[in-house]
């Protein structure tokens, strides 16, 4: 069995390396036949390490850094030939392939980058840290109470743009020594103004159940995807109701630890299919798709894992229902909303149309919900959040001027010190 496994191993890294070696043809290719970038043109970059299995992370940003950018010039740094190609295929921001720390190099000296955005916490980011003279700045890619977010690599950042008073009272337990005035900036959830995508289906009668799992983990600490313990019933259960929807989006991930998380998945999505074929009014869906919006806006209920769509569903202040995991050894942050959640356990997955209606009758649930919303992101009106992501880069650029002011006066100073002492 070592053997085999040795085996299959070997082939799943020469599939890779082909994959990668083929992409990286892709890019360079098409960013040959693209005109080159200005110098000195770009004030903000997204440094972007992974591949496109994450692209994710980077993709719910594009229309908050598409609106900044016309008035600070935004650049994606792709380390990763996928990522980038995944980057040109959407087309939403001007792509920099960068793999090596040499390109890294080559390009950053080409620009005037004054504010560097990072949306996760990828070992390489340590390879743009080297270059001061800028502001490094973790943006995350959702909010959340999972240990993620309040990692000690938040000291890394000269700052972090944060959704709100939950996030600061996150970080204030966890992060010693840290001094969350000057270093953290709240900006709610500037992501939640620009909805994309549209509904796949003619709006009808039917409550409309948005499941939308979390991938597997791949430490017992972080196992909150619900897959397999909750999800095959509770696809079941809504797909045999004649009077519900059910929109599947499980995480893009699931599966790629857990071969049978993944299977789990795999029979989700038949039995969708197979649904719809029964009937076709039903109009089941099961979204893969890039587009994070309608999904929210359409949903009568989400059943989401402990994951940043709780967070994602908060900033929409419409009903949700969290899974509770079943690995005792999951850890769960009960300071914040996930206690006074409405919880979903394993055994209850299958009866989730009762419980559906539940929380749909229970005008208590909307007060309480209201409330979380506010804690988490503060002002939800709409264009809120993303006027104060514009007005902290903002900040962030007129903080960089003070710095290069101050730098150019003390260079100033010191050649005339050398210029006295000869």
């Amino acid at each position: 069995m070592g053997i085999v496994s040795d085996v299959r191993k070997a082939r799943a890294l020469l599939r890779k390396a082909l994959h990668n070696r083929i992409a990286v043809r892709d890019v360079r290719a098409r960013l040959a036949r693209q005109a080159p970038h200005p110098r000195q043109h770009f004030r903000v970059a997204v440094y972007f390490a992974d591949g496109e299995v994450n692209m994710y992370q980077v993709r719910q940003w594009y229309k908050p850094l598409q609106r900044i950018a016309s008035r600070w010039p935004v650049v994606v740094l792709a380390r990763t030939a996928t990522g980038a190609r995944s980057i040109l295929d959407d087309g939403a921001l001007p792509v920099a392939f960068v793999p090596t720390v040499r390109d890294l190099e080559r390009y950053v000296a080409t620009q005037d980058l004054r504010v560097v955005l990072y949306a996760n916490q990828n070992t390489r980011n340590f390879q743009m840290f080297r270059y001061g003279r800028r502001w490094h700045v973790f943006i995350n890619h959702g909010e959340s109470d999972k240990m993620y977010m309040t990692t000690n690599q938040f000291k890394a950042y000269d700052y972090a743009l944060i959704a709100g008073d939950a996030a600061r009272e996150r970080l204030g337990r966890v992060l010693w020594d840290y001094d969350l005035d000057a270093r953290t900036i709240p900006i709610g959830r500037p992501q939640a103004d620009h909805y994309s995508g549209e509904l796949p289906y003619p709006p009808d009668d039917r409550t409309v159940v948005l499941y939308a799992p979390t991938w597997e983990g791949d430490r017992p600490s972080a196992h909150y995807g619900s897959i397999r313990t909750h999800g095959e019933a509770l696809a079941a259960a809504v797909l045999a109701s004649a009077d519900h929807r059910l929109i599947y989006r499980p995480h893009p991930r699931s599966g790629v630890v857990d071969a049978e998380y993944g299977a789990a998945n795999a029979r989700i999505i038949a039995a969708i299919a197979a649904a719809n074929a029964a009937d076709p009014s039903a109009r089941h869906v099961y979204d893969e798709g890039p587009d994070l919006g309608w999904q929210l806006a359409a949903a009568d209920v989400a059943v989401v894992d402990i994951s940043a769509m709780v967070y994602d569903r908060l900033a929409a202040d419409k009903p949700l229902m969290v899974t509770r995991p079943v690995d005792e050894a999951a850890v769960v942050d009960t300071h914040g909303y996930l206690s006074d959640a409405e919880w979903l356990d394993a055994a209850s997955a299958g009866r989730i149309v009762d419980e559906v209606a539940r929380v749909l009758a229970d005008p208590d649930a909307v007060t309480r919900l209201e409330g979380w919303v506010r804690h988490y992101f503060g002002d939800t009106a709409p264009g809120a959040a993303s006027a104060r992501f514009e007005a902290a880069i903002g900040e962030l650029m007129n903080r960089w001027q003070q710095w290069h002011t101050r730098s150019l006066a003390d260079e100033e100073g010191e050649d005339e010190a050398e210029l006295d002492d000869e």
